[in-house]
Formats: structure tokens, sequence, C-alpha cells
């Protein structure tokens, strides 16, 4: 019997092969796709995200164990999306205007994948007017922007004030990050929350899906 302790493990190692061999014996015994995700790989995923918080991990195990989740998901995803299976929330997530830096936004999404969340990736270099129209489009709960550079952090002012242009600033929550994003430019552009890596993203996104 395979146990979800096992396929944490598996992951906090960065085993791809073995993290996906047990989640395959899991659905052989007929274990819930959904408990597998949040026992084994969301659990595993907390676990990586605060070793990394720690200074414990750094980005090679982060990405290590993303991809083992990564993978994982990929036999799982057939059986998740199943019309009685319930998703968390929906975030849509890109780096902003000007920007192509993407390992910090693909860890995230990963992450919150990994936790449940249905995630859309617009990818790199998003304008204001694309994460306005996917919020249209998809009506996520969340919307997460991502800069890596001190030079295009004022796209993420330039997407909340085109979301209050639109109208529709009010039906959803918007988060940040990444290298040079603080506590305080978020709370300056008034974005409802601050991530400073996986982990942490993980935490606020459920948080801020509960409020």
């Amino acid at each position: 019997m395979v146990d979800y302790s096992a396929v944490q493990q598996a992951v906090i190692d960065g085993d791809d092969e073995k993290t996906v061999q047990l989640v395959k014996e899991a659905l052989e015994q007929d274990l819930n796709p959904a408990d597998i995700v949040a026992s084994g790989l969301q659990a595993a995923m907390s676990i990586v995200g605060s070793k990394f918080s720690s200074g414990e991990f750094f980005v090679p195990e982060m990405l290590l164990a993303a991809r083992a989740v990564t993978k994982a998901l990929e036999v799982l995803r057939p059986r998740l999306l199943d019309p009685g299976t319930v998703t968390i929330g929906r975030v849509v997530i890109g780096t902003v205007a000007g920007d192509i830096h993407d390992i910090g936004k693909n860890l995230v999404s990963m992450f919150l994948q990994g936790a449940g969340f249905e995630v859309i990736d617009l990818g790199t270099d998003v304008s204001a007017q694309s994460f306005v129209a996917a919020v249209k489009e998809h009506n996520p709960d969340i919307l997460g922007m991502s800069a890596l550079l001190t030079t295009t952090m004022p796209g993420m002012q330039a997407t909340i004030e085109a979301l209050e242009s639109a109208g529709i600033r009010r039906q959803v929550k918007v988060v940040v990050g990444g290298g040079p994003v603080t506590q305080h430019f978020a709370d300056r552009i008034g974005a409802d929350g601050y991530g400073a890596d996986g982990g942490a993203a993980i935490e606020l996104c459920r948080k801020l899906i509960k409020e």
C-alpha cells in the first residue's frame, strides 16, 4: 500500500521517476487523485517551500521538486479533470510587459497546480491589456504578476490601474512577486498580497481564496 509520506519524500528528494511510479501505484490502489495531490504532492511542496524560505533548500532543489510534481500531475491530470473534481480556485499568472524572466513564475505555477489550483499561465512580457482580457475571459479568483527587473515593476501598477479602468478590479485578488518586489511596493500599488517565493505564494493564495 502506497503511503503519502513516501510520495512526499520522493518529491522532496527531487526524484521524478520515483514520484511518478508511486503516484501510478496509488491510482492502481484506487486512491482518490485529489487526495494524492493534497496529501502527497501539495504537502511535499509546502515542506519544500518552507525549506527554501529557511535557506535549507536553494533554487536547484526547488526546480527538481517542482519537476517531480509536474510529471506526477501529468499522470494525474486526466483523473483530476473529471467534472466531479473540485479545484481550490483559479489563478491567472504572467510576467509583466518588458520582462521575459519566467523561472520564478513557472515555479509558482507548478506550486499552485500541485496545491490544487487551476492555473492559466499567460507566459512572459504580458501587457496590462492582456492581463485585463484574461481576467474577463477566465474570471479567475486571483491574478498573479511577476517581475524580475526593477524597470518592469511599473507594469504591475499599470495592470491594476487597467483593471480599475475596466471596472473589474473588485472581482479579482491581485498578488505580486519576483526578485525586486517587496511587501512595501505591493502595498503602494494597491495589490492584495505579496509572495516572496513559491511556498509563500501557496499560503497567500489559500488565504485570499478563503476571504
